[in-house]
């Protein structure tokens, strides 16, 4: 029976994922930096997790390989969205940001590939988003993340593909959670006046957006397919804006694509 361990997994994408593959007879390890569960059963295990703090993470693998003997599968999927104008966000903010998307994210790979080596295979899956390979407005250092995981994950699949370790990469369009609400971290200086009336059309043009979005279950959906499919495929697309959006990322020059966006959003 194989086991898959979970960052973020009390809400959303996270939480969709665990009971997709609880219900398809997999161990699941469902982490989160609160520990909740509604379920008692011996192949479902809660334990404490922060991407941000290694003797977190070094005591959620400890508890997940003592309870189930082994991890097959890691998904990556604790993050937040740093959201609004960028003059307004100091250091602090987008240190936090990067401590969590990215290095959190690296910080939970480094920790997993030793055993997935010594083990002679394992899989690690990152979810990215379409915004690691496009970009809209009052998102630039999430997506300064998000493109770093793009890139990361790519690389890291060649270095580990000799030794039968699978790499993949979910990239989800808009998706109904509370990514927009609770765990965004919008920021913007209403007195930086010259913005307001941008930022304000923006944020409402995409929250409205975000409401026609996907079920965090077709990522559910996508990271299964991603865990079993047996294939080297590295990229899973979720959601029609997402695709739609990357396909015209790919055809459209750049000038032509920016004023689509811009006039959606800001015009």
């Amino acid at each position: 029976m194989k086991t898959i361990l979970i960052t973020g997994a009390s809400t959303g994408i996270g939480r969709a994922t665990a009971e997709r593959f609880f219900a398809r007879g997999w161990n699941v390890v469902a982490t989160m930096r609160t520990p909740k569960s509604e379920r008692e059963h011996d192949r479902w295990l809660v334990t404490r997790l922060d991407v941000t703090d290694a003797d977190s993470i070094a005591s959620a693998l400890k508890a997940a390989n003592e309870r189930f003997g082994r991890i097959d599968a890691l998904v990556n999927n604790a993050g937040y969205g740093l959201v609004g104008t960028f003059e307004s966000m100091d250091e602090a903010r987008i240190r936090r940001q990067f401590e969590t998307n990215v290095f959190g994210l690296m910080r939970m790979c480094r920790a997993l590939i030793p055993q997935f080596r010594e083990q002679g295979e394992g899989m690690l899956i990152n979810v990215a988003s379409m915004g690691g390979r496009l970009t809209f407005p009052f998102y630039s250092v999430y997506h300064a993340t998000k493109w770093a995981v793009d890139g990361f994950t790519e690389a890291l699949a060649f270095e580990l593909a000799p030794l039968c370790i699978r790499v993949k990469l979910i990239e989800p369009g808009a998706i109904k959670t509370d990514f927009y609400e609770r765990s965004a971290d919008f920021v913007h200086d209403r007195a930086l006046s010259a913005y307001n009336a941008i930022v304000d059309k923006g944020m409402r043009r995409m929250r409205k957006a975000a409401s026609r979005g996907a079920a965090p279950e077709a990522v559910a959906d996508a990271i299964w397919k991603a865990a079993t499919d047996g294939s080297s495929r590295l990229r899973y697309v979720v959601g029609a804006d997402a695709k739609g959006l990357l396909a015209l990322r790919r055809v459209v020059p750049d000038g032509v694509y920016r004023r689509l966006i811009a006039k959606q959003l800001l015009g």
